[in-house]
Formats: structure tokens, C-alpha cells, sequence
């Protein structure tokens, strides 16, 4: 049987293609997407400012009473109430290597123009990503994995975006995973 969704939560380590993906969904299916990256941080033109976990939980509740909602970002701790209402949660986890060469290059591509990104990127920055990178396997993945567990029903696990973008129903322009 197949089933709809509306409420779509994609979680993954950096560079793992979480903001590609939703991006690419929220367009096909004509449902707002939200960064919780832009959840935790308030953007200004001069610097980022770390919302307080009381604003932060605020702004994810809003998003959590409309009718539809695709959210993404890897954290796992103060989001599980999202986990709870969304239909279906899609966990993206392609390789070390692969989410290392799509750090690099938005890296690149951003610091050359090409694309706009929701913070200024510094080398320092880039390499304290690719050692998280590095680490995910064997420090994040297993608490959120631990998170998630409630909600394994739910769960479905891809390697690359475009598999879960190529099992949408485009007669429909509904996302339908069965």
C-alpha cells in the first residue's frame, strides 16, 4: 500500500545532501521547507546569533502546527517532537567521501560566488566540518540512531537524495514511498 506524506523530516550529517533534497521536494510538492540550522540561528548581516533553546523551540512549534512541513538538519536532541508528527522520516547517509566532496565543493562554490550560503565560510570552518565528518560513523550516528528508535516505523534510510526524489509519484506530485 502506498501512503502520502506531508510532514517530511530529513536528518543526516553535513554534506550528506539534506538542503538539496528539500529544496528539490518542497518545489515538486509545494510544501515549505525549513533549515533547522535557521531555527538555532538568528541570521544577521553582521554575525549569527545562537537563538535561546526557548525561541528555538518556539519557532519549531510554529512550523510543527502547519499543515504540511518539510524540515531538515542533522541534530537529533531538541528536535523529537518533529520526529513524533512527521509521516515519514528519510535519513540520508551516502558515504565518508562523498559528504567530504560536497563539503569541498560547496565550499568552493561559495567562496568563489556561485552559490549563497546561511553563514560566511572560513577554512576553519570547512576543516572542523570534515572532522565531524570523519566522526559521524562512530559518535553521531549511534545516538541518533538511539533517538530515532522510537520512531523506526518511520524511518527510511537512503545513500543518495536523488533515490528518494526518483520515488516520487509525478503524476500526483505526491511523495509516495512504499
Amino acid at each position: 500500500m502506498e501512503q502520502t506524506y506531508k510532514r517530511i523530516h530529513i536528518i543526516g550529517e553535513v554534506g550528506s545532501g539534506k538542503t538539496y533534497l528539500a529544496k528539490q521536494l518542497s518545489e515538486m510538492l509545494s510544501i515549505p521547507y525549513y533549515q533547522l540550522d535557521n531555527v538555532v540561528w538568528k541570521r544577521t548581516e553582521v554575525q549569527d546569533i545562537r537563538n535561546s533553546p526557548e525561541v528555538r523551540d518556539e519557532i519549531l512549534e510554529r512550523i510543527l502546527k502547519t499543515e504540511s512541513w518539510i524540515i531538515e538538519g542533522v541534530h537529533y536532541k531538541w528536535v523529537l517532537k518533529s520526529f513524533e508528527f512527521s509521516d515519514v522520516i528519510i535519513f540520508l547517509h551516502p558515504n565518508v567521501y562523498k559528504r567530504d566532496r560536497q563539503m569541498i565543493l560547496r565550499y568552493l562554490k561559495q567562496k568563489i560566488g556561485i552559490e549563497k550560503g546561511n553563514y560566511k565560510q572560513d577554512i576553519r570552518n570547512l576543516i572542523q566540518m570534515l572532522k565531524w565528518n570523519h566522526n559521524f560513523e562512530s559518535q553521531r550516528l549511534p545516538k541518533i540512531n538511539e533517538a530515532l528508535q522510537p520512531y523506526k516505523f518511520k524511518v527510511i534510510y537512503f545513500t543518495e537524495n536523488n533515490d528518494v526524489i526518483n520515488r516520487l509519484n509525478p503524476i500526483e506530485d505526491q511523495l509516495v514511498l512504499g
